[in-house]
């Protein structure tokens, strides 16, 4: 049995047949340098702080890293010359890039980083789904899929919406809440948590770790069982026009951030609405028009682990969906709920976003966002925006991160700090990658991951998030690898 030691608070792999790894680092000042082979002495000249072995099963296979397509994303890019844009194609999804994002995450209907709000269905009452379409699509995101599956034509793709249409709802209007940046009437807010006689606090959870803290009362979506079947068909639906189009699309999520109540596209969803369109409606929809298509549920960005628990409770859960999706504040809950329901296939969905600074703290915070999702049996890990103009700014106000920023003014990009924190990761730890153990940045602020590729070579990535340097030494076999980390550094040691 292999075994790995933390040394000076970092994991370290034991590999009797490792001699020479090569070393990679990124610090802010600079990107993704080669440093010096890091060769096995004989004696180290750090002790170690504490020993762990490896499980006798991985903690989890990796599959695949993605990423999302949006319309914004596009823009972005379209700003470019075409040999900048094919540089950033191969980079990104190329199988011999850096980054090497394999599958793709689709919206049906209008996200948050669309240029305005659409659906795909836009005529009330349509319960035949005739006039339901993909035209929009064919002009922003699809345009985009193709220039990404020039470089890996064997992309596959998974989808979620963010709102239904809005005849299918109960405001009538793609958002949940309105502000400045929508037209939705402000007399329609109290559908969300209800105009009865209970005081605010009462219905606010006193832990104010929790979030929502203040769940909504009521399904946005219309619960008729007519509005719930065509709404499924519409899945089924995206899933064949998006087919004509050579996108296979490979798994469904009902729902991103059914917890987020939000002025962009959004809809909440009460605990009997999750079970009764995703066990009555939506599973079985997809087994008769789509047995090939997985159903999984999400995207989970709530810790209220006995809400989530409680779904998954339903004895139907097992037969019907294959996977769960988490993101955001539902990474917390990932540990117990994965601890407790093993059978299940566990995803993150989706990167958080930051504030449109794309500095080098969100690099730490996203390195140490895939080291926890990864490390606690996540076996694929999707990005959000790749590709975004100056801030990020969304149609509705929100200024957020990409891993490639474009300024407009004098259309130049340049791959941010986030990029990096990506490529530590993904240029080798790749599909079948078998994740053997992890450290979370709460240890001494030093996130480390560590992996066996598919022909046996060892890849150790590590960060030091300190304002003073860490030492690492990593036994392999009767020898060691002693390396210092610099301040606030990012490092992959790839076994050669």
């Amino acid at each position: 049995m292999r075994k790995l030691i933390i040394l000076a608070g970092v994991i370290c792999s034991i590999a009797a047949n490792a001699q020479t790894f090569r070393h990679y680092i990124t610090t802010d000042d600079a990107r993704w340098t080669q440093g010096q082979d890091v060769k096995a002495q004989t004696k180290s000249n750090t002790k170690a702080s504490s020993v762990i072995e490896t499980q006798t099963q991985p903690i989890v296979t990796f599959r695949n890293w993605g990423t999302t397509f949006n319309e914004q994303d596009w823009k972005a890019l379209c700003m470019l010359t075409r040999e900048e844009q094919d540089e950033i194609l191969h980079n990104s999804f190329s199988p011999d890039g850096e980054l090497k994002f394999s599958i793709g995450r689709i919206s049906m209907n209008a996200n948050d980083y669309a240029l305005s709000w659409y659906s795909c269905s836009d005529v009330h009452g349509d319960f035949d789904n005739k006039y339901f379409n993909i035209e929009r699509d064919k002009l922003t995101i699809i345009p985009y899929i193709r220039a990404a599956q020039r470089y890996n034509p064997n992309m596959t793709f998974w989808m979620s919406p963010w709102s239904p249409p809005a005849w299918m709802k109960v405001n009538d209007h793609y958002a949940v809440q309105s502000n400045p940046y929508n037209d939705m009437d402000k007399r329609m807010d109290y559908l969300l948590f209800g105009d009865d006689d209970r005081s605010v606090n009462e219905q606010v959870n006193p832990d104010k770790n929790l979030f929502p803290r203040r769940l909504a009362v009521r399904n946005y979506f219309i619960q008729d069982s007519a509005y719930l079947q065509c709404y499924a068909d519409q899945f089924c639906k995206f899933i064949d026009l998006y087919a004509e189009q050579n996108i296979p699309i490979k798994m469904v999520m009902y729902q991103n951030e059914a917890y987020s109540y939000t002025p962009y596209p959004g809809c909440p969803w009460t605990s009997d609405g999750i079970l009764r369109f995703n066990l009555e409606y939506l599973a079985p929809t997809l087994k008769a028009k789509h047995p090939d298509v997985e159903l999984c549920l999400g995207t989970f960005n709530t810790n209220r682990y006995d809400h989530v628990s409680g779904l998954l409770a339903d004895p139907r859960m097992p037969d019907n969906v294959s996977g769960i999706g988490f993101q955001w504040e539902g990474g917390q809950i990932l540990p117990r709920i994965r601890k407790e329901n093993p059978g299940y296939r566990y995803i993150s969905t989706e990167s958080e976003c930051g504030n449109g600074d794309m500095d080098w703290n969100a690099a730490e915070h996203t390195f140490h966002l895939i080291n926890h999702y990864i490390g606690n049996g996540c076996s694929e890990y999707n990005n959000w925006n790749l590709i975004l103009c100056d801030k990020g700014e969304s149609a509705w106000g929100w200024r957020q991160n990409a891993l490639i920023r474009v300024n407009s003014a004098d259309r130049t990009f340049e791959y941010t700090p986030e990029y990096y924190a990506y490529r530590h990761y993904s240029s080798f730890i790749q599909d079948g990658a078998d994740i053997l153990a992890f450290q979370p940045k709460d240890k001494d602020k030093t996130p480390v991951m560590v992996a066996s590729t598919k022909d046996g070579k060892y890849v150790v990535v590590a960060g030091n998030f300190n304002d003073e340097p860490r030492s690492m030494s990593v036994k392999v076999g009767n020898k060691y690898l002693d390396v210092t980390l610099p301040p606030h550094s990012l490092h992959t040691f790839a076994e050669k």
